[in-house]
């Protein structure tokens, strides 16, 4: 099994409409804790950040923001959780995160979240890391989204071995349980070795 000690929790600056989310936010929250994991997000101390940051923070665990500088007055409310690293853009802001995690979980969020969660997905396809990716599906909150990704493989867009790279389920325990048994069945387009080593994660594979 693998065991991974850093984690990249991707969510939003919202809470959502529902107690459900935030809910399911401090679960996750609590099993890092649980695990020792320690937290790499995106820095702000509002909304689902700032539960889950919090919460791995006062269990004791190591909690690194990485924010851009632009979002700092936007996402920073009060008091920063942790450490946190000022970067220049977001492109910067993800390439830090995913260089230091040793794995990827999305829970329910906007834009943001999608797309950061759809850029690991793809540099796993890529070869840009092996690292597990995992989708907390609470409440059916992405079943449209796994929904395309089956149509994807269906239409032929996607392959069936990469479909296996988006690990998700409805709880966290389970959520981490299975990415802790995560074993890549694609094919890379090109290995880890072939990409610069300025890439992020390149250099931990």
């Amino acid at each position: 099994m693998l065991k991974f000690k850093r984690v990249c929790v991707f969510c939003g600056s919202n809470l959502g409409y529902r107690h459900i989310f935030s809910d399911a936010a401090l679960d996750l929250a609590q099993q890092l804790v649980k695990r020792k994991m320690d937290l790499i997000y995106g820095g702000g101390s509002i909304g689902l950040m700032g539960l889950v940051s919090q919460t791995v923070y006062d269990g004791g665990c190591n909690v690194l923001g990485v924010i851009p500088t632009a979002l700092v007055p936007v996402e920073i409310s009060g008091h920063a959780v942790g450490d946190v690293l000022v970067v220049s853009d977001m492109h910067e802001r993800k390439a830090e995160m995913a260089r230091r995690a040793d794995a990827f979980i999305a829970l329910p969020g906007g834009y943001g979240t999608m797309e950061e969660l759809l850029e690991m997905i793809t540099w796993s396809q890529l070869g840009i890391h092996n690292k597990p990716v995992g989708l907390l599906n609470t409440d059916g909150y992405y079943d449209s989204l796994l929904g395309i990704f089956d149509k994807g493989v269906e239409e032929g867009f996607i392959k069936q071995s990469a479909r296996n790279i988006v690990i998700s389920a409805k709880t966290a325990a389970e959520l981490i349980e299975k990415m802790e048994e995560y074993v890549p069945l694609h094919t890379q387009v090109a290995p880890s070795r072939n990409w610069n080593a300025e890439d992020p994660g390149a250099e931990n594979l």
